[in-house]
């Protein structure tokens, strides 16, 4: 069974063994380090499952998986919670917040991998086991998470696997402005020359791709002294 998996992981070490370990057994995975940016995401992508680390920045893992829970059933993803705690006070308020595992750091890649294919099994998420799109859309562009395709202005478009990773990321959070070093983490794995100057590449081979005139960009912007956003913009 396919996935797309959320993970929210402050240590971007952790959070990057987990997303080589998520696509080691077939899901595809989109990571945030913060709750935040946890929650915008959920909302926008609706993955089949979140991995949510219970001591994030800006708002915990609790703030987190109480606000996924009060948005009136919509937003209904299963979740397991990671945390270094392991007070029964904090299992039981993770678990009556909706949590549906609960993993004690430290632990085993395997066991986490284990208990991720538990909780799909339990609550038939995955490939196969819902009716609803899962593709992601901001300026044009349709990110398909599942299939692992891209589209632009409905025509298909062949990308890399680092390429895929920063516009699943980007068209997650239209206008928000990403850093080099956070595009970054998205290619890990796929790109052996892992530096931000890695990160200017992809995005001219990604104006190619999708822009009109990729001298003249309106989609895959450039904020000066920052970073890369994507136009929230049809």
């Amino acid at each position: 069974m396919c996935a797309h998996v959320l993970v929210a992981e402050d240590d971007e070490k952790q959070a990057e063994l987990i997303r080589r370990s998520l696509l080691a057994e077939g899901h595809t995975a989109t990571v945030v380090h913060d709750g935040a940016a946890a929650l915008t995401t959920a909302r926008r992508l609706r993955p089949d499952l979140l991995v949510l680390d219970l001591m994030l920045p800006v708002l915990d893992g609790f703030g987190v998986c109480r606000e996924l829970r009060g948005d009136d059933g919509e937003l209904d993803v299963p979740v397991v919670m990671l945390t270094a705690r392991s007070g029964e006070d904090d299992l039981l308020l993770g678990l009556e917040l909706g949590a549906d595992d609960y993993l004690t750091k430290p632990y085993s890649p395997r066991e986490l991998m284990a208990r991720i294919r538990t909780v799909l099994r339990r609550t038939g998420r995955g490939t196969g086991a819902r009716g609803d799109d899962p593709a992601v859309r901001a300026a044009g562009l349709s990110v398909d998470p599942v299939r692992h395709e891209v589209r632009c202005d409905g025509a298909p478009v062949d990308v890399t696997p680092a390429e895929f990773q920063i516009l699943l990321a980007m068209a997650a959070e239209p206008e928000r402005v990403f850093t080099r070093r956070q595009l970054l983490q998205y290619t890990r794995g796929f790109d052996r020359s892992s530096t931000e100057r890695a990160v200017d590449v992809h995005i001219m081979n990604l104006r190619r791709k999708i822009e009109a005139d990729s001298r003249r960009p309106v989609r895959l912007l450039t904020v000066f002294g920052v970073g890369y956003k994507l136009s929230g913009r049809p």
